[in-house]
């Protein structure tokens, strides 16, 4: 079955909302085993629309739009859509007292626009909306071309999606075969080289696929494979997890698309009992806020020190100004005391800490990007002197995820 979606909003076109639609769509229709072939986005404009629903219907056959369904003046999708499908609008009952009740509850008065939100097709079928107001539709035509009418509002499609459309689709659409997918993220390669790396299994991939994606900082790999049985299915990604892990194992550092570096950090330390603490400088307190937030980090990150110039390094951290003159601030010896000192004053069983260069200009005769981070525990100190390029807030943010590898590496060690 091949699936297209069209996300409706001059909003999304001018760049002021990103359209999360389109892959939340993607993913929830992939593991239906429903393949998505083209995506789009058109403006608030009736010919547009129509046009573009013309050249969907000749190619699709599932039609899945999204937006313009509310009671503004751009609100135009059901209207257009009813007209080239040749159906009336009628008020869908169950929408409608929904409706008059959110108003009731909140005392206050209802403009008339309001009703469009309860208009559904003659023959199609009416989808609650159980977070909003604006309701969805199902229809099919008689050649068997399948529309879904879905809000833009991602709280208001998402549920709406799975609670009412997954049910509909695999009611009208069972498919034999569907998608299993896993995500294995990297830190430390860029993606040009993990493709190298894993150029010959890229090549002559069938399936399973091998998907790379270049994220801030880090690189995915999505590995899909198309299936009748989903335990073969996942010993098919297993094998070729195997073989990537085998080539490129030593950057892996976690699975899935929520499950951050910061994330699998915490993990770790929760499972081994740990604490951590730091000392920044060049970072201001980046490091810590990435720690801040994820849930349930008070439980391995009592605090930490931002000691941005000399004067609270040695305030803060009870370095010696002499020693601070005489080695400067971008060196080893300057953020291996602060991560030593750190760790004492905190009681953790680790501490990190950054120093460096972010720019805009030199420092110390350090050019930009010039950053030292050392990691310390009870009984030894490890420092690292790392050149990362690009802009200011770059290079922190680098230097943060370079900081939390390291930690990383030592809690499975």
């Amino acid at each position: 079955m091949k699936a297209e979606i069209i996300a409706v909003g001059t909003e999304i076109l001018l760049g002021q909302i990103v359209n999360t639609n389109a892959t939340f769509l993607s993913e929830e229709l992939a593991s239906l085993g429903i393949d998505v072939y083209y995506q789009s986005v058109v403006g608030d404009n009736r010919e547009r629309l129509e046009n573009l629903v013309a050249v969907a219907e000749k190619r699709s056959d599932l039609i899945i739009i999204c937006g313009g369904l509310g009671p503004t003046e751009d609100d135009l999708t059901k209207q257009v859509v009813a007209q080239h499908v040749g159906q009336t609008l009628v008020r869908d009952e169950a929408g409608y007292q929904n409706l008059l009740a959110f108003f009731k509850k909140r005392n206050r008065k209802m403009t008339t626009n309001n009703l469009l939100q309860t208009l559904v097709f003659k023959d199609g079928q009416a989808l609650p909306n159980t977070t909003g107001l604006a309701v969805g539709i199902f229809f099919q035509d008689k050649l068997g071309t399948a529309y879904l009418l879905l809000p833009g509002p991602p709280n208001e499609l998402n549920p709406m999606f799975v609670n009412e459309a997954i049910p509909l689709l695999k009611h009208n659409f069972p498919q034999e075969d569907f998608f299993v997918s896993r995500v294995l993220r990297f830190f430390g390669i860029g993606e040009s080289q993990l493709v190298t790396e894993l150029s010959d299994l890229i090549e002559k991939q069938t399936n399973p696929t091998i998907a790379p994606y270049a994220k801030t900082h880090e690189v995915t790999l999505r590995l899909t494979v198309k299936t009748r049985d989903k335990k073969i299915g996942i010993q098919q990604l297993d094998f070729l997890e195997n073989q990537i892990q085998k080539r490129v194992g030593h950057y892996f550092y976690g699975y899935g698309d929520e499950n951050s570096l910061a994330q699998v950090v915490v993990n770790l330390l929760k499972k081994q009992n740990k604490t951590v603490t730091a000392a920044e400088s060049l970072t201001a307190g980046a490091f810590q806020a990435t720690l801040g937030a994820i849930s349930g980090v008070s439980e391995v990150f009592p605090g930490g020190f931002v000691t941005y110039s000399p004067e609270t390094k040695a305030s803060f951290l009870n370095i010696e100004p002499v020693f601070l003159e005489k080695y400067g601030t971008v060196s080893r010896e300057c953020v291996e005391k602060m991560a030593g000192q750190a760790q004492k004053l905190a009681h953790t069983d680790f501490a990190l800490a950054f120093s460096g260069v972010a720019g805009p200009d030199p420092l110390e005769g350090h050019s930009v990007g010039t950053v030292w981070i050392a990691l310390a525990d009870s009984e030894k100190i490890k420092s690292e002197c790392y050149h990362f390029s690009r802009g200011r807030n770059d290079i922190r943010q680098n230097a943060v995820m370079t900081g939390l590898n390291m930690l990383r590496r030592e809690l499975l060690s």
